[in-house]
């Protein structure tokens, strides 16, 4: 686990944290179909098909960005440690940028993740469906064993 997680006390860790979380959003924004028009994800789901579909691009621009923004700052750092001998506070100042846009990054990310699973929900696609695309990507050695697997008039790469 990372230095920046935790697990609340007295609660017991999943065997997947992505797994158990990816499935609870996903549960979450199909009950949203039942919510009302006050609902961001309701309106996502059955509102123009071009504001999800802008929001998955807007979301995943701003994480190209940040994730430059996080190679900035290292670049800065690995040059600060190189040259800055006795100006340990400068090399500790740029730490906490590279840690605080690695941080813009994680969240962007996650902006990404909500989006694009309102999308493949507003066109039926579940996350078991979705899970085969990504294993029908992976090599027989790379796939997870008994991993699900679009069957064969559904694979398709590009159009």
């Amino acid at each position: 686990m990372s230095e920046k997680t935790y697990v609340p006390e007295g609660e017991v860790a999943p065997s997947s944290q992505i797994a158990t979380t990816i499935e609870a959003l996903a549960a979450t924004i199909r009950a949203r179909r039942d919510a009302g028009e006050e609902s961001y994800t309701h309106q996502l789901l059955y509102g123009p098909a071009d504001k999800p579909l802008k929001k998955v691009m807007e979301e995943a621009g701003e994480v190209g960005l940040a994730a430059k923004d996080v190679e900035s700052e290292l670049v800065m750092l690995r040059a600060m440690e190189h040259h800055a001998h006795g100006h340990e506070a400068l090399v500790a100042s740029a730490g906490k940028r590279v840690d605080a846009c690695t941080d813009h990054l994680r969240y962007e990310a996650a902006d990404v993740v909500y989006h694009l699973l309102v999308v493949l929900e507003r066109y039926g696609i579940d996350l078991d469906e979705f899970a085969a695309e990504l294993n029908e990507r992976m090599t027989d050695e790379e796939r997870p064993s008994g991993a699900v697997r679009l069957k064969q008039g559904h694979v398709k790469r590009g159009k």
